[in-house]
């Protein structure tokens, strides 16, 4: 008796190690294989001729529901487009990386990174609905960045390409009030204007300065650089510190961090080096605009709208400044930024109206 029941015992105990080791050996054989991502991008064929063709947005393409690599990302301060939201994305293909350049330069992009960027309005009158405008495509090809615009149609079911520009008319509620602007579709013409580098076309946003926050993931809150370097998007060369630029709607942040930050992301891509507006005397980048008379403060414009314009900046004085002129004209030969603002940014008005005024001794 004694036997049988230890010749079960041990058959019991041969069994639990027969059956474990095989799970491990089940485990190993079949390791999870990683699915590449389904976005179709072949650099001899974009742009397509629908948004669609890329395959960039799962289920129903209006909800931006992004497909496998391709990630969403925020800047630190964002352009003004006539109060237009923004829902941005990047993908690359595998194996490739961007690279740091400094904390104020664009990434160092590969061939076949896309930026995504959409365009759209909630509480569009008179049914409260959401509207997207344009997607705005910028592909590294061939060592260079090429544009893709894509416009909506009314049915919110497809974006069709097209590099002509062309207005449509916007009727939306915000904070309470009802707001109208003839939103302005770029050209590629006025693309390349707002983009340009010298002779080439460049990304604004997506510099390390601009980079450096905290996004909120669908499996978690990370920073947006550590996000990229673990989803394989980004060199781990970062250098411990980056001088970033902030929110500039932060009420906490001192004033002229604030307007610099403003300033750099609406303004600087004209105002520097090899740039559209290079001619002029300010140079308006978050890096640049330490120095004073970047800013214009005190310097004498060089175009004079009219005689009570005293200086771009005139410390403590909105009248005297040419800078507030503009910011505030929306007349398409006066008005700062040229493009996409067709209608005044009130809430920046107030910003550089504080800034200004917070000066308390006059330009000489």
């Amino acid at each position: 008796m004694k036997k049988h029941i230890s010749l079960k015992i041990y058959l019991y105990l041969y069994l639990i190690i027969a059956f474990s080791s095989c799970g491990k050996d089940d485990s190993e054989e079949y390791s999870i294989i990683p699915t590449p991502s389904p976005v179709v991008l072949d650099l001899e064929a974009v742009p397509y001729p629908k948004l669609s063709d890329y395959n960039f947005f799962d289920g129903e393409i209006k909800n931006l529901n992004p497909v496998k690599g391709v990630v969403p990302y925020d800047l630190n301060s964002t352009l003004f487009t006539d109060y237009a939201l923004k829902k941005r994305f990047v993908w690359m293909p595998e194996n490739v990386k961007a690279s740091y350049v400094s904390d104020d330069d664009i990434l160092n992009f590969p061939d076949g990174a896309v930026l995504i960027k959409n365009f759209y309005y909630n509480n569009i009158q008179p049914d409260n609905s959401t509207r997207i405008i344009e997607t705005r495509l910028m592909i590294k090809k061939g060592g260079k960045w090429i544009f893709a615009n894509y416009v909506w149609n009314n049915e919110q079911t497809e974006a069709l390409y097209n590099m002509n520009g062309g207005f449509t008319n916007i009727t939306w509620l915000q904070d309470s009030e009802i707001k109208t602007t003839n939103y302005r579709i770029p050209s590629k013409l006025e693309c390349y204007t707002c983009h340009k580098s010298q002779q080439d076309s460049v990304p604004i946003g997506p510099k390390p300065q601009n980079l450096n926050k905290l996004f909120d993931y669908s499996d978690g809150t990370k920073n947006q650089l550590n996000k990229w370097i673990e989803h394989g998007y980004l060199e781990n060369n970062l250098p411990q510190n980056i001088t970033a630029s902030i929110d500039w709607t932060d009420e906490t942040q001192p004033l002229e961090l604030r307007v610099r930050s403003y300033l750099d992301i609406n303004c600087a891509h004209c105002h520097r080096e090899g740039s559209h507006c290079d001619y002029r005397p300010i140079r308006l980048a978050f890096s640049e605009t330490i120095t004073p008379s970047n800013l214009g403060i005190c310097v004498e414009p060089q175009e004079f709208i009219n005689n009570s314009l005293k200086h771009i900046i005139s410390q403590g004085s909105t009248e005297k400044s040419e800078m507030y002129y503009r910011l505030n004209s929306v007349m398409e030969n006066e008005r700062m930024p040229l493009l996409g603002r067709t209608i005044q940014h009130t809430e920046a008005l107030e910003l550089m109206e504080e800034w200004i005024n917070s000066m308390e001794e006059p330009c000489p």
